[in-house]
């Protein structure tokens, strides 16, 4: 990921200015963004209030002089009561309003160098705070108060104000509206972005990432048949008679430490972590994408689950017990909440088996797995072992790779 300047302490502050606990990343960003562009508004609005001051105009230097004091008030009452809707219409209110007011007061667009252009702000703004629906009503309103300044402009006697300090108005009303947007779309945009990288890391802690693909651009059913995968199930013997002696915090950072371990052991030997449940760790080669060495790269990481995992432990009593099965499964997603990628199949059945009713610190294999890698891997014999739900089934244990 791209790494990002850190914001400044002020712009935290203001950013967080009003969130609530609780509330979702988006309703958030609205919040933040919606504060931040008032009080950039507010940095501003001292150049209007001092020039118009200083021409001698009561009324239009009172009207950004009252927006800056109602404003400041308007923020340390949303700092107070967190309420959202009511501050968020009454600063569009005003954002949109108070431009044309401002205009009308001056005489009209020329002599007031166009500022209603402020006035565009609110509905562009309005898209991020609103929603696109709600957004078209300040659109209009403002299409609205564009066309009563069109038919009264005539009417209005215009204020005797410096070419000079017209133009330079001119130039200040067209670019202050301009970097508002600009500078309010980019930090939306990107906190946006920002959020949207860190849901797709979590999606992708649920999902492989082609699985992801697929469920963000189809609703149906994801199911997939695969000829060949190798599936390799492991647990801590005696796990649960050691949670009972450990403090609570010593059996969680126990776990953490080694699936945390098999996790990276998983991605150097890019094969799918499919779940945990409890102290059982399961992972698959071969799934979600096809690939030919899925049988070797299983038990590479096996005999690098049993190493680690004794090393990271630094407790004696803790031994792994490992199942492999090589063939036919099938794969998919499942749920609507809290979805999970599984595997089904009588390769899982098998794994499975051969792990609970494997050695204590082996890796226990399938036929299937011993005929695929007898020729570049050393094995033990156990024979013929009586699986719970299959019967008596040949088994042999991994002890590596040969020399």
């Amino acid at each position: 990921m791209t790494n990002r300047r850190e914001r400044s302490p002020l712009i935290q502050r203001l950013a967080a200015l009003g969130t609530v606990d609780g509330d979702a990343e988006d309703e958030r960003l609205r919040r933040s963004t919606l504060v931040l562009s008032t009080s950039l508004i507010c940095v501003l609005t001292p150049l209007w209030v001092v020039t118009y001051l200083a021409l001698g105009l009561p009324i239009p230097t009172l009207i950004p002089a009252g927006y800056l004091v109602v404003t400041i008030a308007s923020l340390v009452w949303f700092a107070r009561t967190r309420r959202y809707v009511p501050f968020r219409t009454f600063q569009l209110t005003l954002m949109l309003l108070l431009p044309f007011a401002l205009q009308w007061s001056l005489g009209g667009f020329a002599a007031s160098s166009a500022v209603s252009l402020w006035g565009l702000w609110p509905s562009l703004g309005a898209v991020l705070f609103v929603g696109g629906r709600g957004a078209v009503g300040w659109f209009a309103g403002y299409l609205a108060l564009l066309a009563v300044s069109a038919a009264i402009d005539p009417l209005l006697e215009p204020t005797a104000i410096p070419d000079g300090v017209q133009t330079a108005f001119f130039v200040a009303n067209v670019t202050g509206p301009s970097l508002v947007a600009y500078l309010l779309l980019r930090y939306f945009v990107r906190e946006r972005d920002r959020e949207h990288e860190r849901s797709e890391r979590l999606l992708l802690n649920v999902l492989p990432a082609a699985v992801a693909t697929r469920l963000k651009r189809h609703d149906g059913v994801i199911a997939d048949r695969f000829s060949e995968a190798t599936v390799l199930f492991a647990d801590i013997v005696d796990f649960t008679p050691l949670a009972v002696r450990l403090p609570p915090e010593e059996v969680v950072k126990l776990l953490d430490q080694v699936f945390t371990a098999f996790d990276r052991l998983a991605d150097d030997h890019r094969l799918e972590k499919i779940k945990t449940i409890g102290d059982a760790y399961m992972v698959a080669g071969g799934v979600p994408t096809p690939r030919d060495d899925h049988c070797e790269a299983v038990a590479e990481m096996a005999l690098a689950m049993v190493e680690v995992s004794q090393r990271l432990t630094g407790l004696d009593t803790v031994k792994l017990r490992i199942g492999m099965d090589t063939g036919p499964v099938v794969a998919g997603v499942i749920g609507q909440r809290k979805f999970s990628y599984d595997l089904w199949g009588d390769t899982v059945n098998t794994a499975s088996r051969l792990e609970s009713h494997g050695v204590p610190g082996s890796i226990q294999v399938s036929s299937r797995v011993y005929d695929r890698l007898c020729d570049r891997y050393r094995f033990e014999e156990r024979g013929v072992i009586d699986l719970k739900g299959k019967g008596p089934t040949p088994a042999w244990l991994l002890l590596g790779p040969r020399a």
